[in-house]
């Protein structure tokens, strides 16, 4: 773009669109942002759809779910018109942008001749060293399909050269309990199971889930009188078993990302409840409401581990 859009559409309900949603709302454009089904992020946890919908409700983008395109159309004064399936149109936009997802550019590369493997989508079939079905032929990143994700690819990438001629011949990536954040407006980070995936492979009797909403302190001086109401962060820990092993972590709010990294780390290792209640609190932080969260000091981890 050469020049700022007074008003654009975004059509999407991912990454990117909720990404590139809040830039577009925060400088000032006017952004419509279109999702085909009543969320947005919908393989996140509920309690960061919800967050995330009243976030945008209140700041923007404007948010149109349910909202099917069948076709755009480029109007004689250059704007464009969006039409949907139910019949109903949205114009005026100088901007449309797609973010509906992407699938994999393999079609053209004939790897069938080279003995490498496709499913049915054009993803590469991988093992869980990167190896294709072809020997000396390996495939990272997106195109397998696993985790799709920059850093994962780059961790994947840099296994594989560890195997390959670091002589670590069981360096691989892992693709469990990945850290992931949104840079949506707020920010997004989790890492784990969604609450409905842990009751569906748990059972909700061997769950138990904590929450915390608070404002963080960065808004104390702000928001005085009549400003409206202060930001809102969320965040939510869910546990598995008697020890409550941490196999879920969710934060939407003012430094998610950042908070998350380290965490992310204590869940690679197995961390408990009571590890994270066992973690003086840092003060004042957001984190730190990660380990205080009540009832604290309850639980039957690993607390006293040494």
């Amino acid at each position: 773009l050469e020049t700022q859009p007074r008003k654009a559409a975004i059509i999407g309900s991912g990454y990117i669109a909720v990404e590139l949603g809040g830039v577009f709302s925060g400088l000032g454009t006017e952004a419509h942002l279109f999702a085909r089904e009543n969320s947005v992020l919908r393989s996140f946890d509920p309690m960061i759809q919800t967050q995330l919908i009243k976030a945008m409700n209140k700041s923007g983008p404007k948010l149109f779910l349910n909202h099917v395109p069948e076709r755009v159309e480029k109007n004689e004064d250059g704007k464009f018109t969006i039409f949907f399936k139910s019949g109903q149109s949205e114009g005026g936009y100088d901007v449309v942008l797609s973010a509906i997802g992407r699938v994999p550019s393999t079609k053209g590369l004939n790897l069938e001749a080279a003995g490498v493997d496709t499913n049915h989508r054009g993803y590469i079939t991988v093992d869980d060293y990167q190896n294709t079905s072809a020997p000396t032929v390996f495939a990272l990143g997106d195109v397998a399909g696993k985790v799709e994700l920059t850093p994962m690819a780059i961790a994947a990438g840099r296994r594989l050269a560890d195997r390959l001629f670091g002589n670590r011949l069981t360096a691989r990536a892992d693709y469990d309990m990945v850290p992931t954040v949104v840079f949506s407006h707020p920010t997004i980070g989790t890492c784990g199971l969604t609450e409905p995936r842990a009751i569906e492979l748990y059972g909700a009797e061997n769950i138990k889930v904590y929450n915390s909403d608070f404002v963080n302190l960065y808004y104390g001086t702000f928001f005085e009188g009549n400003a409206g109401e202060k930001p809102i962060t969320k965040y939510k820990v869910i546990c598995h078993g008697p020890e409550e092993r941490v196999v879920g972590l969710h934060l939407i709010g003012m430094s998610s990302d950042e908070v998350l990294q380290g965490f992310g780390v204590a869940m690679k290792m197995g961390a408990t409840k009571a590890d994270f209640d066992n973690c003086v609190a840092i003060h004042p932080t957001a984190g730190e409401e990660l380990v205080t969260l009540p009832p604290w000091g309850m639980s039957e981890g690993s607390a006293n581990r040494k």
